[in-house]
């Protein structure tokens, strides 16, 4: 389907002053090239000055056929004939010919001139282009000026060279030293001249790749960027050439049984089947193509892959005869963005576009191939010519544009994430549109460069295409007659040529939004509104990709051109920023716009009204006014509007809401959505909203659809903005704690804005946290904790939060040790051991130093929600306290906070999870010198399996604690050290102090083990030989009888 909208594209039109008629017409690098109907003069007109003033103009050595203009190397290839032969040749340095310079060089393709050429290349060159077969079509690349030239069952292409000067010069060395005294000094003083100009560059070609296509006869050719297509009659196929240094693959070989086949059937009429072919399917074709290379400096090995193929089937019913139904208007168009991916040089994305006289057709073919637009002409098409912005097509009477959806493409390779809740664009499917049209009178051919558009008419007159196609026909009707054909007559009724001015991007746009108006007052939904405003985005966006004018900039360009544009370029700098500016708030409206048209559209894509709104800077104050209820409805709001307002007011933003806005905002979900309500109160944004109004709201809400627990705490936090603190606690007693929490994890943002993010996500509190803080900090703690373990709150973000509260060394605390009550994560187990272990030994060197101060850590103001004992029986990283420690460090010595830190630091180290070597560091701000220090540090020493040097530390430091040590330690596979370590030391500590009671205690606890667990024989050996064998005897006894027992 095709839209028509009555929007006037053309702003200009002047009839160009030529003194022939003309034949052909081109245009390319701002300049217009006019084929006289002789066809042996060629005038060249500038485009960019008004008037279109003639620059200069040159005679061909043949009638020209056909002509073509490279940007790129700014040079004219043309297809001549001259005395019943066909030649193909390429003018170069065209430009000085306005300088009114007689002088011509002529030469074949690969041999540079001597000369004029060398001492400057201030002269006209014609490159003589040598074919093996008749030139049919030819083509010029528009990113790197390579020739295609199509023939009857080839294409051969040419790659353009850029010899510099001094390798003409040494090129030539050798024939400039076998001269004359006279041709010496000749050449000298060209040497110096060329010294001069060492940046000149001279154009050449090169044949590089011929391409064997024995079952398709080429009509039109096209080249870009690698890109190959051939046209036939009703056939397009598009090929990628690709250079590589692999050898060739010998899959590209043409089929000798398909090429005889075809020739077999040459004498007959084949009406070949509809067909379209994409990407790796396209092969399957029956159009065999092989490769032979040709260029003799390019080493690189040519692959080829076929991307698309199309064949078409004569349509009898489309007012057209079986005769004039043929392809034409083959192109490939690159564009290029400001902010491409790829290399400067290489388009961001490349179209095929081909039309039949009743339909056009436009594919993508980088990124895969794609149709994207398949135009449907009211009348039968002539020509049609494709740019980034319109697709201008001319039949017999009327010249008109229709939209093109480039913009579309070009954005989604440029931007893939551009279909998101942040951004968004028109789909490359959108239906096109058509333009107002612009009559004429016997439109023969049309060109375009930039927004000007050069149309060529001739009343009553047969065209070059008419003229073959008729000889064609006349040539199928009478297969076995040959005839000559008829020559265009040249006294024709009258012919003009044109040259037509697109408005500006930004017009067009203006002029689109004043004809929105019609559909915006009678039917703001209307799906054509919504339409034309997609067709003026990618309008603008268009515009926007373009790169900068000095990426636009052409090679090839005369230095006087390239001094003038360097003197202008700062106000052309100036110009092209204000053009942006201008484009991008034009943008901006339209994204308004759009979301508009989304904010109140169906289901099914109200979610762009989102990112439109979003890319349109409006404050959401300003999206709500737009977004009123219409007189006919006005308690109903479009779903695309409440869609962009729920993601607005769930998302973590700075932009705070007025009073009156967020009242409305309560208003709006009171009435559209109130299950919605407890979300939008929790919102940031909503922070000044009236809170007696919404209680009143809330309570409504709760009468109709039943206590919850958000719906609850949410009052609370309404009362508590209020100040009525017993009607909060009265809220707040109605659920038990476990109830509360469900209710924050349903609703983080009851207490903290900003969680759920990354780590460097800005959090803050809110009124509920704070009061909590005050009143229930066991609940706070809870509710962080299931926060954290439900992946809504990063650990640094929960501890931003305590800080912010100010209760970092006291409620920071209790939620770590909550965490590890609750949390299964390694990672996270270990970082909260090694916090609370430094908050224990912190706390420990506070109490125990009143000089010594830490100010991370201030000495807490209340007790810990968790005692150590509920740490030993409900956390599993605690651990039971061992029975040798209360010896070490007995009950109600120190303070009770003291006491606290020392069990739950003991604890830690009795328990199976804490890294012992994480901790020494830190252990080494305790002194031993006191006994719950010496117990601590003992500890670490026990748990790194030091047996024999805790136990010399204990004996020296409380021997009294030695034998709890020893029955709680020494166990198992360290049962033996009960003799070999503990009873030795033992027995000579003894001997050196007889009167120490507490030591005999122990060594005869020492002896009951020892003949407990050994052998009389062991026994034996284990009594020292110093005389006191007598105080043995009763425990050998002992040992022996339980031997005899056992």
């Amino acid at each position: 389907m095709v839209h028509v909208y009555n929007c006037h594209p053309f702003c200009s039109q002047q009839i160009l002053q030529v003194e022939q008629e003309p034949r052909l017409v081109c245009c390319g690098g701002g300049v217009l090239f006019v084929v006289a109907t002789g066809g042996c003069k060629v005038e060249a007109y500038n485009l960019e000055v008004e008037g279109c003033p003639l620059i200069c103009r040159f005679a061909t050595m043949g009638t020209v056929r056909s002509i073509q203009n490279s940007t790129i190397g700014d040079y004219l290839v043309t297809i001549e004939e001259k005395n019943s032969a066909t030649y193909l040749r390429a003018y170069t340095n065209w430009r000085y010919q306005a300088e009114e310079k007689a002088r011509v060089g002529v030469r074949l393709l690969g041999h540079l001139l001597r000369g004029a050429s060398q001492r400057g290349g201030v002269q006209m060159e014609i490159i003589e282009i040598p074919m093996s077969e008749r030139p049919v079509a030819v083509a010029c690349c528009p990113v790197t000026g390579d020739l295609l030239v199509g023939c009857h069952k080839t294409l051969v292409l040419f790659a353009l060279r850029r010899p510099n000067q001094q390798n003409l010069n040494q090129s030539q060395q050798n024939l400039q030293s076998l001269g004359t005294n006279t041709q010496q000094s000749s050449s000298q003083s060209q040497g110096q001249t060329s010294s001069s100009n060492q940046n000149i560059s001279f154009l050449d070609f090169e044949r590089s790749v011929i391409l064997h296509l024995p079952g398709m006869k080429p009509k039109q050719v096209a080249l870009c960027g690698g890109y190959v297509a051939v046209q036939a009659e009703l056939e397009v196929l598009v090929l990628k050439l690709d250079a590589s240094t692999e050898p060739k693959s010998q899959d590209e070989s043409s089929d000798p049984h398909k090429s005889d086949y075809l020739e077999d059937q040459a004498d007959f009429l084949l009406l070949p089947k509809h067909g379209e072919l994409l990407g790796d399917r396209a092969k399957d074709c029956d159009i065999p193509v092989s490769i032979e290379k040709t260029g003799l400096e390019d080493r690189a090995q040519y692959t080829l892959s076929y991307v698309l193929f199309r064949r078409f089937t004569p349509d009898y019913f489309q007012g057209c005869s079986v005769d004039e139904t043929q392809l034409h208007s083959l192109q490939l168009h690159p564009l290029f963005t400001s902010n491409q991916s790829v290399t400067a040089d290489e388009p961001a994305c490349i179209f095929c576009f081909f039309s039949l006289p009743t339909a056009g057709y436009l594919y993508s073919l980088k990124g895969g191939v794609e149709l994207i637009s398949a135009y449907q002409y009211p009348e039968k098409v002539l020509e049609a010519v494709l740019t980034d912005h319109l697709l201008h097509v001319i039949t017999k009477s009327a010249l008109q544009c229709f939209t093109v959806r480039c913009a579309a493409v070009a954005a989604r390779i440029e931007d893939p994430y551009i279909d998101s809740t942040m951004r968004a664009c028109p789909p490359s499917s959108l239906e096109v549109c058509a333009l107002r049209m612009q009559l004429f009178i016997g439109l023969r051919s049309v060109c375009v460069f930039g927004r000007h558009v050069v149309l060529l008419s001739a009343a009553d007159a047969e065209t070059p295409e008419e003229t073959e196609r008729n000889n064609q026909r006349r040539s199928q009707s009478r297969k076995w007659t040959v005839s000559s054909p008829k020559e265009t007559s040249t006294a024709g009724h009258g012919w003009n040529l044109y040259v037509v001015d697109t408005v500006s991007p930004i017009t067009l746009y203006q002029e689109m939004v004043e004809y929105s108006q019609r559909y915006a007052e009678t039917n703001p939904q209307a799906q054509s509104l919504r339409h034309l405003f997609s067709e003026a985005h990618l309008l603008l966006r268009a515009s926007l990709l373009q790169p900068s004018e000095q990426q636009q900039n052409s090679e090839g360009v005369p230095a006087v051109s390239l001094q003038t544009d360097t003197d202008r370029q700062p106000e052309r700098q100036t110009a092209a920023q204000t053009d942006r500016q201008e484009l991008e708030k034009a943008l901006r409206e339209n994204c308004a716009q759009l979301g508009d048209c989304f904010s109140r559209s169906s289901q099914k894509d109200c979610h762009l009204a989102l990112p439109y709104y979003r890319m349109s800077g409006l404050s959401v104050t300003e999206v709500m006014v737009r977004n009123r209820p219409l007189p006919s409805s006005p308690h109903s709001y479009g779903a695309g509007f409440l869609f962009y307002l729920k993601h607005y007011l769930l998302e973590e933003t700075e932009q705070i809401l007025s009073q009156e806005a967020a009242d409305e905002v309560i208003d709006i979900f009171s009435q559209s959505e109130p299950s919605q309500l407890v979300s939008v109160c929790a919102s940031p944004s909503m922070t000044n909203v009236s809170p007696a109004r919404t209680l009143q709201i809330l309570r409504h809400l709760e009468d109709s659809a039943g206590v919850s627990v958000p719906l609850t705490i949410t009052m609370a936090t309404m009362l508590l903005r209020l100040d009525d603190l017993p009607q909060y606690a009265q809220l707040m007693e109605r659920h038990t704690e476990m109830l509360l929490v469900y209710g924050f994890i349903e609703e983080p943002r009851l207490l903290l804005h900003g969680g759920g993010g990354g780590q460097h996500t800005r959090v803050q509190t809110t009124a509920l946290s704070q009061q909590l803080a005050k009143s229930q900090p066991g609940l706070l703690v809870a509710g962080m904790v299931a926060l954290h373990e439900n992946n809504k709150v990063q650990l640094e973000q929960a501890d931003h939060i305590f800080k912010e509260l100010g209760c970092e060394n006291c409620l920071q605390v209790d939620f770590w040790e909550g965490m590890l009550m609750a949390s299964s994560q390694e990672a996270v187990i270990q970082e909260l051991l090694f916090r609370v272990s430094s908050v224990y030994i912190d706390r420990l060197t506070q109490t125990n130093s009143d000089t010594h101060t830490n100010p991370p850590h201030r000495r807490p103001t209340r007790r810990s929600l968790k005692s150590a004992d509920d740490l030993i029986n409900s956390c599993t990283h605690y651990g039971a306290l061992y029975p040798w420690l209360t010896v070490l460090s007995p009950a109600h010595t120190t303070s009770s906070q003291h006491q606290e830190a020392l069990h739950k630091l003991q604890s830690l180290l009795c328990g199976p999870s804490l890294s012992v070597g994480s901790v020494i560091p830190l252990l080494e701000r305790l002194s031993d010198e006191t006994l719950w220090g010496f117990s601590l540090h003992l500890l670490c020493t026990t748990r790194r399996g030091q047996y024999d040097c805790s136990i010399e530390k204990l004996l020296d430091r409380c021997p009294q604690a030695i034998i709890a040590y020893a029955n709680h330690q020494l166990q198992d596979k360290y049962m033996a050290l009960w003799w070999q370590k503990l009873l030795p030391e033992l027995c000579n500590r003894t001997r050196a102090a007889a009167d120490n009671s507490i030591l005999l205690a122990a060594l005869k606890e020492t002896l009951v083990v020892v003949a407990m667990e050994t052998s009389p024989s062991e026994f034996l050996e284990l009594i020292p030989d110093d005389g006191t064998a007598s105080y043995f005897l009763p425990h050998l006894l002992t040992c022996s009888q339980r031997h005899l027992l056992a």
